[in-house]
């Protein structure tokens, strides 16, 4: 049963949080896009003030942001400690972590020329590093968690808009990520599903220059020995984490899909996967994310 805080039913509230460069600020002014009310650098301690405050408004401030960073003295425990008060509280406080590589956020810091919050007299990498570890508690923690390696501003206020947008009804979002493994594994993703066991079809010399989103390679990719109960097994997995992540609260799934090079298998299979979760009452968004590199 929901606390007041203030006397009024309290606000819906979202924690934006993640590495120093990683766009929380876009993300912040995307959400401000969406009318909710963003509080940028708020201490974890003050929270609950902000809340007790937005819940007095009676109903003028529904939706709260808030972006809190390490710049809060003790971050993580802190923040850790208020999330876990604001939820036993019956509070819907959600928290979205923004991630990138190391090399993606130096390669940042260094176009804007600013020295990263946690370097000191040290490299930039060295607060890269210093960061990762303070935020890996709540990272773990988070409901939303969206790597922008490969986003640019635009792209990445689409995705918050994508996922903040519609009104937040109980249910789940699945995001389906294709990927090649030779290029890393999606640092976001919930589940993983590895492909590599299916037959490539890029040895078949009609269906290289093909894509998984081509009918002849899906084809080729289901009709391959295993393939149908990867998809009848991990069908049955994902029913019984969309039921406890219900349970939880969980507003987002993300699936990623793995082959060696993000072109055929994967794809194939995400599309398929994709498929599955829709007819399971899911909002699904796919991305292919490596399609085109090759």
């Amino acid at each position: 049963m929901t606390e007041n805080l203030g006397g009024e039913l309290p606000p819906e509230i979202v924690i934006v949080t993640g590495m120093s460069g990683a766009g929380r600020s876009t993300a912040a002014r995307a959400l401000e896009d969406l009318d909710w009310f963003v509080v940028d650098n708020l201490p974890p301690g003050l929270l609950f003030t902000m809340i007790d405050l937005a819940g007095r408004t009676q109903g003028a401030v529904p939706r709260v942001a808030a972006v809190v960073d390490v710049r809060s003295l003790a971050f993580t425990e802190d923040l850790l400690s208020t999330v876990e008060e604001l939820r036993r509280r019956g509070i819907a406080a959600r928290v979205l972590f923004l991630e990138a590589g190391d090399e993606a956020l130096v390669r940042r810091f260094e176009g804007v020329r600013r020295p990263h919050p946690l370097q000191g007299d040290g490299r930039l990498t060295d607060g890269i590093t210093r960061e990762r570890e303070l935020l890996q508690a709540i990272r773990g923690e988070a409901d939303l968690v969206i790597d922008t390696s490969q986003l640019n501003v635009h792209q990445l206020k689409a995705k918050v808009i994508g996922f903040f947008g519609a009104a937040q009804e109980a249910h789940l979002r699945a995001n389906v990520v294709s990927f090649g493994y030779k290029y890393g594994l999606p640092v976001d993703a919930d589940l993983v599903i590895d492909c590599r066991f299916l037959p490539n079809p890029h040895w078949v010399p009609e269906l290289r220059p093909m894509t998984g989103q081509d009918t002849p390679v899906s084809e080729y990719v289901l009709s391959q020995r295993g393939a149908k109960e990867l998809l009848d097994a991990y069908t049955e997995v994902l029913r019984l984490l969309v039921a406890g992540y219900l349970r939880e609260g969980k507003h987002y799934m993300t699936l990623a899909v793995g082959c060696t090079g993000g072109k055929h298998r994967s794809v194939a299979m995400a599309e398929r996967f994709s498929e599955r979760l829709r007819e399971e009452g899911l909002e699904v968004h796919v991305v292919h994310r490596d399609l085109g590199r090759e």
